[in-house]
């Protein structure tokens, strides 16, 4: 027997009338409102890298524990996204982005007050659940402001370069501020940034708002969100103690079997926290594939080069950090160009360019050596493979939102999110673990690089293999720069 779903609820539109076609002054401040939030954002994710010794001997965390602290973030943060996420497309997308970004100030603050370890991992589970909740409502914002078309993939390729930018500038902020204040600052920083976006976002950005609101998919965001969470927890504790562990192993099986449930939740649900029809789209479906990978690859490639500049060149945090601010560069230029690649030519065309780009300069790294000499090459390479990724990143948030009306850009956006988190995610454990596996416990220079440079021959393959997805799986969709 057949389920009969109900239409969507009609939504009204705040701004009646024909599309804007340029950049108006009210949308040039939604614009930077937004990408302020979702810069700070990028931020928290890299921020206390650096920083996690100097936590550990201020807070008295054992060395076994100190892993939690990134652990508890991630978790809370790839875990709730989806939910979160279609959770605006029923309640409102504004106010929860405006709570998410209060919750995050407040945590943040409380995470830099910290006196116990238990304080500080409950600061980083409240600023988790705020970003899984601010992130695809941040997003959502992006798109139903911005109509598909030239406006929307700049604002887009904008949003992607200072997500981009934010992850690879926290590790330098991190190592800067440990280094000249406190730990606690990298906490800090984020209460006058969230506060500043909390008084001038409610009077400038606007929603559409549904005219009904449909029940919330309990049976279905409770699988999907355990899933989530078992999967991310079972790459960290493969990251940290092998593939092969019981741990580890039993929590990705769960976590496969609950998205596998998940599934078929929503498949039987009337009202599904997402219709299947959505994840039956080629270019959502794929999409998110590829953006999955574009986070893998680019995010874990930090923490290889990281590995490489200061256990085989001898180089402190602080420099290493430093030298990441190429890469950073690499990325904004990527994301100002990316909208204009697509006008010329497809998106299609730009996800190819941009993996076939990144593909070569990850391989260029496969030539390091074990000196300082080396790094005319690393900057220079990973200036390029940053531009690569981020016409990749671009090219795959324009795919996985077009075509959704706005009532499921929540919905897009959540799935979009969540893609991008659980890539940060499960990017460092998949390349950790081929460095240890190489490496046999071995901590020199030499075996460090030999880990580092099989690692980084698995990373370009990766990004290879996106390469191959798009050009098989979208050749016969045209995304088109006139969509």
């Amino acid at each position: 027997m057949s389920i009969t779903k109900p239409a969507p609820a009609p939504e009204a539109d705040s701004s009646a009338g024909v599309p804007p076609q340029h950049l108006t002054g009210r949308l040039k401040l939604v614009l930077a409102v937004l990408l302020v939030a979702q810069f700070m954002l990028a931020v928290d994710f890299s921020i206390l890298n650096v920083a996690l010794p100097a936590i550990g001997d201020g807070l008295g965390f054992s060395l076994a524990d100190l892993q939690w602290i990134a652990t508890a973030f991630a978790l809370s943060a790839a875990g709730f996204t989806l939910f979160f996420g279609r959770v605006g497309d029923l309640v409102g997308r504004k106010r929860i982005f405006l709570g998410s970004l209060a919750l995050l100030g407040l945590s943040s603050l409380a995470g830099g007050l910290a006196a116990t370890p238990e304080i500080l991992i409950v600061a980083r589970v409240a600023q988790g659940l705020a970003t899984a909740a601010a992130t695809p409502a941040g997003l959502a914002l992006l798109t139903i402001s911005f109509p598909e078309g030239p406006l929307r993939r700049k604002a887009l390729g904008l949003n992607g370069a200072l997500m981009s930018a934010g992850f690879t500038a926290g590790a330098v902020l991190g190592g800067v501020l440990t280094d000249l204040l406190s730990w606690r600052w990298a906490f800090f920083i984020n209460v006058p940034v969230a506060l500043a976006v909390l008084l001038i976002a409610p009077a400038v950005i606007k929603e559409l708002r549904p005219t009904t609101r449909p029940k919330v998919d309990l049976p279905g965001a409770l699988a999907v969100t355990l899933g989530l969470l078992a999967l991310v927890f079972g790459l960290t504790q493969a990251g940290e103690h092998g593939w092969t562990h019981p741990v580890a192993l039993a929590s990705l099986l769960a976590g496969i079997v609950l998205l596998i449930t998940f599934y078929f939740i929503e498949r039987k649900t009337a009202q599904p926290l997402v219709p299947v029809h959505v994840l039956k789209k080629r270019n959502v479906a794929w999409g998110n594939v590829l953006g999955l990978l574009a986070f893998v690859t680019e995010t874990s490639l930090v923490y290889l080069l990281t590995l490489y500049l200061q256990k085989t060149l001898g180089f402190s945090a602080l420099t290493a950090g430093i030298s990441f601010g190429v890469l950073g560069a690499g990325t904004v230029v990527g994301g100002m160009i990316a909208p204009k690649v697509m006008a010329r030519t497809s998106t299609l065309t730009t996800l190819i360019a941009g993996g076939l780009l990144q593909t070569v300069f990850t391989a260029v790294l496969l030539f390091l050596g074990d000196t300082s000499a080396s790094m005319g090459l690393l900057l220079p390479a990973t200036f390029l493979g940053g531009v690569g990724n981020m016409l990749v990143i671009v090219g795959f948030m324009v795919t996985a939102t077009t075509g959704l009306p706005d009532h499921e850009q929540g919905l897009a956006t959540g799935l979009a999110s969540m893609s991008q988190q659980v890539g940060i995610t499960m990017g460092t454990p998949i390349m950790s673990a081929i460095v240890t596996a190489t490496t046999a416990g071995a901590v020199t220079a030499g075996a460090i690089l030999h880990g580092v440079t099989i690692a980084i021959a698995a990373n370009a393959a990766l990004v290879l293999l996106g390469v191959l997805i798009a050009a098989v799986a979208l050749r016969t969709k045209r995304h088109t720069a006139h969509a």
